[in-house]
């Protein structure tokens, strides 16, 4: 949930998930349309299939248990190396070097004073030596939360890293239609719409269909959407 996201807007949503969800196997069992329901409100809606898919794997190949193994971590849906590290570290208490945004503001605030396009690449070698290894869980709290607050009261460091990036506008990007047309079958669910349906729906109004059409095509590919006749529904 916290890729991509504030804080703010995963708090409101992360015991309702959890309520819905409590352990991996509810969720393995969960339909697609349960999932994305309970994860409207948080964008990138993709996470949310790829954990569902994560789940699966965890009870079919794993008893349920999440893997201890970043290598293994990765072998999931939707985990990357940073991902896989992160869940070491916070569930598991290992000690293992990780880069999230304030992170990588406290590094640069205090190594990096005037470097320009700063990579991960030398910020890493850095959070390894700095590393508590007896308590890396607490350290990394600490450490997140000071970055924080160097954010509040100093021009963000993390500006001057080669990989910081503005995000586009929502407003009427590809996401939002995206996100619209996900929005307008699950309040369906289970049962389905006709593109001219979707089409009307309020923020598409104004789109073209040619683009609809293509979006909703994608999202049978990716896994959210299946076509019945001529209705389209949530997986």
């Amino acid at each position: 949930m916290l890729q991509q996201t504030q804080v703010a807007r995963v708090l409101k949503k992360y015991g309702q998930f959890l309520a819905a969800f409590p352990t991996v196997l509810s969720l393995s069992r969960a339909t697609t349309a349960e999932v994305l329901g309970n994860w409207q409100g948080l964008g990138y809606n993709r996470r949310a299939l790829a954990l569902h898919r994560a789940a699966r794997i965890i009870v079919s190949e794993h008893q349920g248990a999440i893997p201890r193994s970043p290598v293994v971590l990765q072998r999931l849906p939707g985990i990357g190396p940073a991902s896989a590290a992160a869940v070491c570290v916070f569930a598991y208490d290992l000690p293992l070097p990780i880069i999230e945004t304030n992170i990588r503001s406290a590094v640069i605030h205090h190594f990096f004073r005037e470097g320009v396009s700063v990579p991960d690449s030398d910020i890493l070698p850095v959070v390894e030596l700095t590393l508590d290894r007896d308590n890396p869980r607490d350290w990394y709290y600490a450490l997140m939360d000071y970055g924080a607050w160097i954010k509040k009261t100093h021009a963000n460091p993390s500006r001057r890293s080669r990989h910081h990036t503005v995000q586009s506008p929502f407003a009427g990007s590809r996401r939002q239609v995206r996100a619209t047309i996900l929005r307008a079958l699950l309040a369906v669910s289970p049962s389905g719409m006709a593109l001219e349906d979707i089409r009307t729906t309020a923020l598409l109004a104004g789109r073209d269909s040619a683009e609809i059409q293509d979006v909703l095509e994608q999202l049978i590919r990716e896994g959210f959407v299946v076509r019945s006749g001529q209705l389209y529904r949530v997986a």
